[in-house]
Formats: structure tokens, C-alpha cells, sequence
């Protein structure tokens, strides 16, 4: 994220703002670039996601634009455009920062995950084995309502946990850090794998990036 003035500029005249309302506080994100080289999911299905990606990158940055003119006087739980829009933020930047998470770890053609990694090390001390981990993480998977599967750091319990989110920003754990990502939107595998989340999940585990992975669990740690 950055403040930019350039951009904010363009952002207010796509949006029509006076001139004189001061949108140069709002968060502007730009789209990063992934070679996803997966043989499991067509180049069809890769541009799609992709398209995706950066339509949540331009509404959140159209919310935050919003956010720094929005009446916060009127703010209120039942109908105001201040709730509406942090609502939004919220739900845009999550999708952002989620798709980046998971575009990075995925596609190794070549994964490994070694036993005296720390990912393998901690992930198979707190699910009392790895299979166990994976077995767990699948499940969630196939739980999930349209959204994402993650393993997490606790920063409570200080121990790697799965948990089932539901589109971009429900059941989403306080004190999550994630570590690995798994979207399971329809959109995410339903041109490759129709409607059997359950193949396209393990498919995609098969080629986890267990090199980012171990630099995240390093981060948790």
C-alpha cells in the first residue's frame, strides 16, 4: 500500500470529486505479478482469476478514496455511507491480500517439504502429525462456503491452526497469521474441476510452495 498523489488525483477525477476534498490520506494498492506455472489449472482458468484479482484491487482503492470524504458524523449501525464503505474496505482488501497470499503459494511443479524444515517441524507438532495437517487442512476445503481455507499462527495460543472463511471476511480467526492459502471460490477451480473442490484442492496442495511457506512460519515465529 502507498500514498501517492498521482494516483489519488486520477481516483478523484474517476470518482468526480471536488478538487478541494482531500483524498491524498487514501491507501492505494497496485497489482503484483505471479508466474503460476501449475499444470493443474488451464491458462483459461489462470487469466480469469487474475482479471478477479485486479477488479478487488481497483474497488478497494475506489473505497478508501471514498472513505476519506465520507460523512463520519452520520455514521450509524443501520444506514449510513460510512458503515457501507468500511464494510467494503474491508472486504476488498482482504481479497486482495488473500489472492496474493495464495497466488505465491502455489504452482512449484517441483514442491518438497523436508523433515527437519520448520515448516514440517511445527506444522506436525501441533496436528500431532503432518498427514493429520493435511487431512485437516482439505476438510476445510470442502467446508468452506465459497471462500478460502488457511493454516494460521495463533498469536494466542502460539500454534498452527486451520480454519474455514467464508467469502473474503467472515470466520476469520482474531490473532490470524497466515501462513498457507487455499481459495476455494467456485471461480477458482469450477473451469478446470467443475463443482469437485475436493480434487482441485489436492491438486493444488500437491504443488505447494513449501520455500515461501517456511519464510512465513519464520515470520510467525
Amino acid at each position: 500500500m502507498i500514498s501517492n498523489k498521482a494516483v489519488n488525483d486520477i481516483l478523484r477525477n474517476s470518482l468526480n470529486l471536488d478538487t478541494r476534498q482531500n483524498v491524498n490520506e487514501a491507501l492505494v494498492a497496485q497489482p503484483k505479478t505471479y508466474d503460476i506455472k501449475t499444470e493443474f489449472l488451464s491458462g483459461n482458468n489462470k487469466r480469469n482469476h487474475k482479471e478477479l484479482y485486479e477488479g478487488y484491487i481497483e474497488n478497494f482503492n475506489k473505497v478508501s478514496a471514498e472513505l476519506d470524504t465520507a460523512d463520519r458524523e452520520q455514521s450509524n449501525s443501520n444506514h449510513s455511507q460510512f458503515r457501507s464503505l468500511k464494510l467494503d474496505e474491508t472486504y476488498n482488501m482482504n481479497a486482495l491480500y488473500l489472492h496474493e497470499l495464495y497466488f505465491a503459494n502455489i504452482g512449484d511443479i517441483q514442491s518438497n517439504i523436508t523433515m527437519d524444515s520448520l515448516s514440517y517441524i511445527k506444522i506436525s507438532r501441533d496436528f500431532g502429525e503432518f498427514d493429520k495437517w493435511q487431512t485437516d487442512f482439505l476438510a476445510c476445503c470442502a467446508a468452506s462456503r465459497c471462500g478460502w481455507a488457511i493454516t494460521y499462527y495463533n498469536l494466542f495460543t502460539q500454534t498452527y491452526m486451520n480454519a474455514v472463511v467464508d467469502l473474503h471476511s467472515l470466520e476469520i480467526p482474531i490473532g490470524c497469521f497466515p501462513v498457507i492459502v487455499m481459495d476455494v471460490w467456485q471461480h477458482a477451480y469450477y473451469k478446470d474441476y467443475l463443482r469437485d473442490v475436493k480434487t482441485s484442492s489436492t491438486a493444488t496442495t500437491k504443488e505447494l510452495h513449501w520455500g515461501v511457506i517456511e519464510d512465513r512460519i519464520k515470520k510467525a515465529e
